[in-house]
């Protein structure tokens, strides 16, 4: 399956992030998230894996109780139901890779 990028849909989740769901089936998603400088992807949880990594700008990134500054080709792994955020020091994007994929995104 081929996705073409130009033909996503970009949504807008407020407070400077927006996010665009690419190539994805049952158990496997990648989705792209943009941040504004000073957004924040708010410390949640969820049951699914995630691997994130920094395609371009600056995040401090907090999985549990450790927070790290992260740059472009930085990635984290958060295992299920982990608690994690992100807040965008430099205006950037993430690439989350999801297993399984995040139904409640194709909602």
């Amino acid at each position: 399956m081929f996705t073409v990028y130009n033909e996503t849909d970009l949504k807008d989740l407020g407070g400077g992030v927006t996010r665009r769901i690419l190539a994805h089936g049952k158990d496997m998603m990648a989705v792209e998230v943009t941040f504004d400088e000073g957004a924040v992807g708010a410390m949640h949880t969820h049951p699914h894996t995630q691997i994130s990594y920094v395609l371009d700008g600056e995040f401090l990134a907090t999985i549990g109780n450790e927070t790290k500054k992260i740059c472009k080709g930085d990635t984290y792994y958060t295992l299920p139901d982990v608690p994690h955020g992100v807040v965008c020091i430099k205006k950037g994007t993430l690439l989350d890779i999801f297993t399984p994929e995040r139904e409640d995104f194709l909602k």
